[in-house]
């Protein structure tokens, strides 16, 4: 028998309400075993429940329970999944794991490819170790909207980009989700000349024809670090590369724009930057489906800050904060932040900016959310004059105070001598933090 057990029960809920303890087994919900956190919370959709309970002395309780359809009962499992998370089974060519330095914490190299983490974490997944039960289960579940690693839609090109023969297919298993009411928004890491050019137009094109149930494409730049030994040889875009890639889009975006009333496929912001092409504006990214892939980060923050801005300006009543600032980003957002900077001084704060080179992936890295604390003390330990520390939140394990090296906050703070302030990558949420001073 399927045995679940317990870690804690959450004070005051369900659960705790039933005598439910830490250490005891759930066996059964509704009759059924429970595989995962999805049948739990299907089962959990009800408004009459049963549970089975097994307690450490092996006898057994049985709990009939009415509630709200979306109460919950308050257990906490040892793993957030019930299940273990399924394991990739790739060897992307490009995959930024098999990149990483020796000595980071174990928990950055396992590598998932689980369909329900794209559903609950918006994880992205490449369905090559799924098969029809898997996908029926997405479908009668209804775990929607999923997140998936298309890269090319050429057979051939994307068995040679995730290194397995399993990656035939997908847009046979794309086909038969979005018609089943499954939405989809998928990913292309792109990589100089072996998924751009005519085969990124097949792989939009193909895609564009699944729409709205493929509903958007965000396009993002292969990352390459210094730590790419017996790994495939691939590089980086040239800045005319770039330029390319985001012309060839911009055609799509337009064409697509009139056909199916929505630009359906986005670039990172990385390949404007790339390019030293304008940032698109807040409208472009309709709704920023893609937003924790790095697609329109820069439009939605200088949207949300120049609103905030316009509003401080208009309160007169409110003082500047004349605290000195040292923003910190990495290099890929310099500039941009530069001009952020430069609208918060023209009113009187004093802010400047430093980027941050990578020295602990590689200078080839160069998006903020992978900077790390040692790269930050090493490079500002002689600029830094009693001026306070504004990092983005993006550059910490989520919910702590650590960053990808395992250094903390508490840690740049003493060596730099000076006060760190965290803020969320959000353009009001920036200014309140630099207007406060907390």
């Amino acid at each position: 028998m399927h045995k679940i057990n317990i870690k804690d029960v959450i004070k005051g809920s369900i659960g705790w309400d039933l005598g439910i303890q830490k250490g005891d087994k759930l066996i059964t919900l509704n009759g059924k075993k429970i595989i995962d956190i999805i049948d739990y919370r299907y089962e959990m959709s009800n408004e009459f429940i049963q549970l089975e309970i097994e307690k450490a002395t092996g006898e057994r309780y049985i709990f009939e329970v009415e509630k709200d359809y979306d109460e919950d009962l308050g257990l906490v499992f040892e793993e957030e999944l019930i299940d273990r998370p399924k394991h990739c089974r790739n060897k992307c060519i490009f995959c930024f794991i098999d990149q990483l330095p020796k000595g980071v914490r174990k928990s950055l190299l396992f590598k998932d490819d689980d369909y329900r983490l794209s559903f609950l974490q918006g994880n992205f997944i490449t369905m090559t170790n799924m098969n029809e039960e898997e996908i029926d289960r997405i479908i009668k579940y209804k775990l929607s909207p999923l997140y998936v690693s298309i890269h090319a839609t050429d057979e051939d090109v994307r068995v040679k980009m995730i290194n397995n023969p399993n990656a035939k297919g997908i847009m046979d298993k794309l086909k038969k989700l979005c018609k089943n009411g499954i939405e989809i928004h998928g990913q292309i890491v792109l990589c100089p000349e072996i998924n751009d050019g005519k085969v990124l137009d097949k792989t939009i094109e193909d895609l564009s024809n699944l729409y709205p149930g493929v509903k958007s494409i965000a396009i993002v730049p292969v990352g390459l670090t210094d730590h790419r030994e017996r790994l495939y040889e691939l590089r980086t875009f040239t800045k005319e590369e770039a330029k390319n890639v985001v012309q060839q889009v911009s055609l799509w975006q337009e064409k697509l724009k009139k056909e199916l009333g929505s630009a359906f496929v986005f670039l990172s912001d990385e390949f404007y930057v790339m390019a030293n092409a304008p940032i698109p504006s807040y409208y472009h990214y309709e709704g920023f489906p893609q937003i924790e892939n790095g697609v329109g980060l820069m439009a939605l923050f200088k949207h949300q800050f120049q609103r905030s801005l316009k509003g401080l300006k208009k309160n007169k009543s409110k003082d500047i904060n004349t605290t000195p600032y040292v923003i910190v980003t990495g290099v890929a957002a310099y500039r941009f932040m530069e001009e952020i900077a430069e609208k918060l001084r023209e009113i009187g704060f004093n802010v400047k900016v430093e980027k941050i080179h990578n020295e602990f992936f590689g200078h080839n890295i160069t998006v903020a959310g992978l900077v790390v604390g040692k790269d930050i003390i090493n490079q500002l330990k002689d600029k830094i004059n009693e001026e306070v520390l504004v990092i983005p939140d993006v550059m910490l394990k989520e919910s702590s105070n650590v960053f990808l090296d395992d250094t903390t906050v508490e840690e740049i703070e003493k060596e730099l001598g000076t006060k760190v302030i965290v803020s969320e990558v959000d353009g009001k949420k920036f200014l309140q933090k630099i207007q406060s001073g907390r």
